[in-house]
């Protein structure tokens, strides 16, 4: 075929798409007389290579939505965007001597060149770049509006920390059902006496954004925290340095105060069942209760969440998390370098890859707690299968009725109790797997025996709270938000710290 028969398709693109830009095509107004549709696409980061073959991947197919959409009558808002903060960049400035902004910048001309050359029917009015003060500075409003609010459970609703301030003046912290993680109560008289930097140091326990110590990714070698899928095989995925989890004060959200508004929101809106599930998943509404363990010979008291408090006679050991702030204070001294050199290796694996992981591994502390139903001395063990961020960072091990402490107590060679006999069936020693049903009878359990599992599991946190050793407990898998993960070139925080609170959050 001769040249002036082909296909010219660099012309003529090139063209049409003049014709589009110059016309605004695809630009959308606020007309209210057609049905809305929104597509949002997820921003990409302006790195120096250019796009990669998924963005056209995913965009493609949302842009065909968009085109449909648009011809069906729809008034569609398509829009655009850079998610430009982040670590590349700032990596790359201290690499090469240039700041980020400049390097983001000529890599948004190289990313819009190559979206444009594609076709995409984006509103470009509406480009946004989370790195322009233009931008940031909504998001930055909004978390002012965190910071300067608290959660009230009786209206289920923010309220301004105003509020709460004229609360303690009048009250202290009584009659305050607010969502928070203070640990002290405290006399109206008290707070009007405290200083400013310690009434700031109570408010941090109840603002919506917050200063919290959390366990973090931490990289020495690139200065920041990162995040769970920035980490393979315990090194960073940019530069292969070591990573270690450690726990450090950063900024957080207090979204838990949000978890079942959440979950009675997933029941109003138009979305899949499978991924309604997928989110009841992720946030993890679990009753039970918090029950306290005492370290024997030792003053510390090691609290834990159980969903089964009915299976507490068939605790037979404890493991703490290896990132535990005094695991190695209760360690006999023949334990400690053992216990020492398992806790470091720990700390270097990404809670994903410890949670995947179906071998277990562990170490025992030297040390015993109390079962506090049976008084019987109960081995203390470290195992990274434990995580410091879920729960209380420590579990009372049952392992005839729970698979991954069955495994555990299999290949370290402890007791298996069972106490929960299945409903119709009996129970031959020694067990080949646990009995994780929920369904059964109660017996080896003392004042338990003889009730079903949804009766004991009432009756043995009644017993509990009757003995001062524990408390009901509602608990979550959904965690804070937590933010901090750039050094230099990530949004900046609208807070100004005043020197003498440099104790107020200790």
């Amino acid at each position: 075929m001769s040249d002036s028969h082909q296909y010219q398709f660099q012309e003529i693109e090139a063209k049409w798409q003049q014709k589009w830009a110059a016309n605004k095509l695809y630009n959308v107004s606020n007309n209210v007389e057609k049905p809305k549709y929104y597509v949002l696409d997820m921003f990409p980061y302006p790195s120096g290579a250019g796009l990669h073959v998924g963005h056209p991947l995913g965009y493609i197919a949302s842009d065909i939505v968009a085109r449909y959409k648009r011809l069906s009558g729809y008034n569609v808002l398509h829009p655009m965007g850079y998610d430009a903060f982040g670590l590349p960049a700032e990596q790359y400035a201290i690499q090469t001597g240039q700041h980020p902004a400049v390097t983001t910048e000529a890599n948004v001309k190289r990313f819009r060149e190559q979206l444009d050359k594609i076709g995409f029917s984006f509103d470009w009015d509406r480009q946004v770049k989370t790195c322009d003060p233009a931008y940031y500075k909504w998001t930055q409003w909004i978390f002012g509006l965190f910071f300067e609010h608290w959660y009230d459970k009786t209206q289920q609703k923010a309220r301004p920390i105003s509020d709460l301030v004229s609360h303690f003046e009048k009250h202290g912290s009584a009659d305050l059902n607010a969502h928070h993680n203070a640990k002290e109560t405290f006399s109206a008289a008290t707070w009007n006496a405290l200083n400013e930097a310690d009434r700031e140091r109570l408010l941090n326990h109840y603002r919506l954004a917050f200063i919290d110590e959390t366990t973090v990714n931490w990289c020495a070698e690139l200065g920041t925290v990162l995040a769970n899928e920035e980490v393979v095989n315990g090194v960073s995925e940019r530069g292969g340095y070591p990573v270690v989890r450690k726990k450090m004060k950063q900024w957080s959200l207090r979204i838990t105060a949000y978890a079942d508004r959440l979950l009675e929101g997933l029941n109003r809106i138009d979305w899949s069942d499978s991924i309604k599930e997928i989110q009841r998943n992720w946030i993890g509404r679990s009753e039970g209760a918090e029950i306290d363990f005492q370290i024997q010979n030792h003053n510390q008291v090691v609290r834990v969440f159980t969903t089964r408090p009915d299976t507490l006679f068939g605790a037979t050991y404890m493991v703490l998390a290896p990132e535990t702030s005094y695991l190695l204070d209760i360690c006999t001294p023949e334990q400690r370098d053992e216990v020492s050199k398992y806790a470091e290796i720990a700390k270097k694996r990404s809670e994903i890859e410890r949670m995947a992981d179906t071998q277990k591994t562990g170490v025992f502390t030297g040390a015993y707690a109390i079962n506090p139903f049976t008084n019987e001395p109960i081995p203390v063990w470290t195992s990274d299968y434990v995580l410091a961020g879920y729960g209380t960072g420590a579990i009372m091990a049952v392992p005839a009725h729970d698979e991954r402490d069955f495994e555990f107590a299999q290949k370290f060679d402890l007791p298996i109790v069972p106490v929960i006999k299945p409903n119709d069936s009996e129970i031959t020693t020694p067990l080949k797997e646990a009995l994780s049903s929920k369904d059964g009878v109660c017996f080896n359990s003392d004042f338990l025996n003889g009730l079903t599992v949804k009766e004991a599991i009432n009756r043995a946190i009644s017993e509990v709270e009757t003995r001062n050793i524990g408390t009901r407990k509602v608990n979550y898998k959904l965690r804070e938000a937590g933010f901090g993960r750039q050094r230099y070139w990530g949004e900046p925080f609208p807070i100004v710290y005043k020197k003498h609170y440099s104790n107020a959050f200790k």
